[in-house]
């Protein structure tokens, strides 16, 4: 597996999958009691912007502008968009950009660091030997973190169920091979199987709509509890390889849907690059 994900920090992916993410974190935090976060693709963490990814990469220009940069000094946002930016700026800060600058960006690691409470509890899964250490680094001195370099798609086996009896599964793989939608399904079925009342939060490319397609009608054979799944789309480019990104949520807490669905047109709006532009939302598997 070749991916890093540097190149790609911040962009509107990013925005749309983190923003989420956080409301997904806050939905849970209504309740005292503590949960496991589990990240089963979480990167290094900490992504610095002005730094290219690679040599290969250093002449091409970074998507973070198109993404985070079109909030950052955006005024009257939404109030859960602006809760994720806000949590971006806190990180920002602490990895020692400047407030008035976005220097660095912070993975679904460190966003679900900033969100915790006391009670709740990570676990961090990296497949990437340098990835993962770079992981380790930045949380060593982190309380109730676990960092683990390997496959996570193994995660669900090693941490589910979890003894808080709370959890909320994130699975956001590279989609670098072919069947990454077959093991996402694998992964869901045994998720399930094991912990059934979990949270499991899954992004993906939107690249081919036939892709999309089969994965969202596999997921619905597999007769989970109730899941919404929600799209957004930047371009209608036909030139554009992945015009947008999808994420579904089984067992997503409650009034999550009826929140989120409102701000997605605006999110749209804002993170367009064409009038292609448009996002859309619904159930998968109603709730009863």
């Amino acid at each position: 597996m070749n991916y890093r994900h540097a190149f790609h920090a911040g962009n509107y992916a990013d925005v749309f999958k983190h923003v989420w993410l956080v409301q997904l974190l806050r939905a849970l935090q209504r309740k005292e009691t503590g949960f496991l976060y589990l990240d089963t693709h979480a990167g290094r963490g900490a992504y610095d912007l002005g730094v290219a990814p690679s040599a290969t990469r250093a002449t091409r220009a970074p998507e973070w502008p198109e993404g985070i940069g079109r909030l950052w000094n955006s005024t009257g946002l939404p109030p859960a968009v602006a809760d994720y930016v806000a949590l971006v700026r806190q990180f920002n800060e602490r990895a020692g950009g400047a407030p008035d600058r976005l220097g660095w960006y912070p993975g679904s690691p460190w966003l679900a660091a900033l969100a915790r409470r006391p009670q709740d509890r990570l676990a961090l899964w990296e497949r990437q030997p340098d990835e993962a250490a770079a992981l380790r680094a930045g949380f060593a001195r982190q309380r109730r973190v676990a960092v683990e370099a390997g496959d996570g798609y193994g995660a669900v086996r090693a941490a589910l169920p979890p003894v808080e009896r709370r959890a909320l599964v994130l699975i956001d793989p590279p989609f670098e091979d072919q069947d990454e939608f077959d093991a996402i399904l694998a992964t869901l079925r045994e998720g399930l199987r094991r912990f059934r009342d979990g949270v499991y939060a899954v992004w993906y490319p939107v690249t081919e709509r036939a892709r999309a397609d089969a994965f969202l009608a596999k997921l619905k054979a597999l007769r989970p509890p109730p899941t919404l799944w929600a799209e957004l789309a930047v371009t209608a480019d036909p030139q554009v390889r992945m015009k947008g990104c999808g994420l579904v949520v089984l067992n997503p807490p409650w009034r999550l849907f009826d929140d989120l669905a409102p701000l997605l047109p605006a999110l749209a709006k804002r993170l367009s690059l064409d009038r292609g532009a448009a996002a859309r939302c619904g159930w998968l598997v109603p709730e009863s």
